[in-house]
């Protein structure tokens, strides 16, 4: 009776969820293995001293997101867990090479926007109506303020919801250290124009999301792309330009990286803060996918290890939310001042509104927990698309495994992604080809699909379209 109350109050976290959550944990961990059989609903109910609504919501929530599937007169069983590393379908290698001063150049492609092709994950109804409540509850609150310019560096109630729900995950920092954008994108090209100058050197991730190389383009800089590592960058490479001189700034994704899936481990992460403030050189850290951890575990960023405010961290919750609402930040650090002079002579602030309804949806806990259930889905959506990847790809291809984010990373030996480009235009299938990461020779069999929609079988039709597309052009078994 007392968990039917728990339910009926609306408690923040409903007990179902709580237990299909640690399942999810389960069979992440292998403590449960695919096949296994799960106790009968009212076993589950005994077991779990809950009622018998609650076990089946907790069933149903399994068997949406794919875990458990139920068996005609046998009952339900673990469907799937993530499967172990084998030899057929290795990890992509990562190309090795001495960094240089390049010059990137904007991509000529119109791309379809389909759904392999954006990184972006839909809200479903459920998450739509609460932000639609943040919303109405958000005009209700704006009053006078209609009439106003918004505050340049962001609303005080969202710098300080923001600042709550990041201090509650072990990442501190003051409302009044941060800086309100539209969208991730908006807060790098503020910290851009804050530490660099037309022909200044860039050091990046290699590879690196092609909308910052258009960025960079854009804005007249040079790079210097830098090797992924399986844990994380080069950085010896990294600290022989900054000792050298050669670059003026760095950029680097360092958790779920786009488009490699890569994240730096800590010891990583704090080298990279010890870097930037030894050689006292700004480092922008383009956190957009931090929160969507598919264990939901919070990974702290590189940020967290700066002692001297060298890093300018960035994040927005176009990845977690919705691109449309173009609300991201930037926590800059020792740059505050003139990021703020800089971000302010482009724009006379984020819209009010926008800004007080992802506050309320902070604040009421919804984000919370629309985050956690998009963290599930993610995992979930993950193994989906890797089961059927490994299904239908050649047997050598080789497939990313993030811990985070919503990409997966394709090295296929053999493939001529050039050669495939007509051939995608035609059929209309959007995706993102290798080299479109890269300023240098390099990623020419590599291609990242989006693993954010749910893969029904529309998805699996445009699946099927680009696999039959990239066996037409495999030019070696190698």
């Amino acid at each position: 009776m007392s968990d039917v109350m728990n339910e009926q109050s609306g408690a923040k976290s409903p007990r179902y969820k709580q237990l299909a959550n640690k399942f999810v944990a389960d069979i992440h961990a292998g403590r449960l293995k695919p096949g296994t059989r799960m106790p009968s609903l009212r076993q589950f109910a005994r077991q779990q001293q809950v009622s018998i609504s609650t076990a089946v919501s907790c069933y149903e929530e399994l068997k949406s997101l794919g875990w458990i599937s139920a068996r005609p007169q046998s009952g339900f069983y673990i469907s799937s867990a993530e499967l172990p590393q084998d030899s057929s379908h290795p990890y992509p290698q990562w190309s090795q090479f001495v960094s240089q001063v390049s010059t990137p150049k904007p991509a000529q492609t119109v791309f379809e926007h389909g759904p392999l092709g954006v990184s972006f994950s839909p809200l479903d109804e459920q998450a739509v109506r609460e932000m639609e409540t943040s919303f109405r509850r958000a005009i209700r609150r704006i009053g006078d303020r209609l009439s106003r310019y918004p505050d340049y560096q962001g609303e005080i109630s969202l710098r300080q919801a923001l600042a709550n729900h990041f201090t509650q995950q072990g990442f501190p920092f003051q409302a009044g250290e941060l800086v309100i954008s539209h969208g991730c994108l908006s807060a790098i090209k503020a910290a851009l124009e804050t530490c660099t100058r037309p022909g200044d050197a860039v050091a990046i991730n290699s590879p690196c999301f092609n909308g910052l190389l258009e960025l960079l383009a854009q804005m007249s800089l040079n790079i210097v792309e830098i090797p992924s590592l399986d844990e994380g960058i080069d950085l010896a490479q990294l600290e022989f330009h900054l000792k050298a001189g050669n670059v003026q700034a760095g950029l680097f994704s360092t958790t779920f990286m786009n488009p490699q899936g890569i994240t730096m481990s800590v010891e990583q992460k704090k080298h990279l803060a010890k870097l930037a403030n030894h050689y006292q050189t700004p480092i922008i850290e383009d956190d957009v996918y931090l929160e969507l951890s598919h264990m939901g575990e919070f990974v702290l960023p590189a940020k967290y290890y700066d002692d001297e405010g060298y890093i300018l961290w960035c994040g927005s919750v176009s990845k977690t939310l919705s691109p449309s609402y173009r609300l991201g930040w930037c926590l800059p650090g020792r740059y505050l001042e003139i990021y703020l002079a800089k971000f302010s002579a482009g724009s006379f602030g984020v819209a009010t509104q926008i800004q007080l309804a992802i506050a309320d949806a902070i604040e009421t806990g919804a984000y919370t927990r629309l985050l956690r259930k998009k963290q599930i889905q993610l995992l979930g959506q993950k193994q989906r698309y890797s089961d059927f990847l490994r299904q239908h790809l050649p047997k050598n291809s080789r497939i990313s495994q993030p811990q985070g984010g919503i990409v997966l990373w394709l090295q296929i030996p053999g493939l001529d992604v050039k050669a495939m480009e007509q051939d995608l235009q035609k059929h209309k299938v959007d995706i993102r080809l290798g080299p479109l990461f890269t300023s240098l020779s390099l990623y020419q069999d590599c291609l990242r699909i989006n693993i954010g929609y749910p893969l029904n079988e529309a998805v699996k039709e445009e699946l099927q379209t680009l696999i039959a597309i990239i066996r037409r052009h495999i030019t070696s078994d190698d």
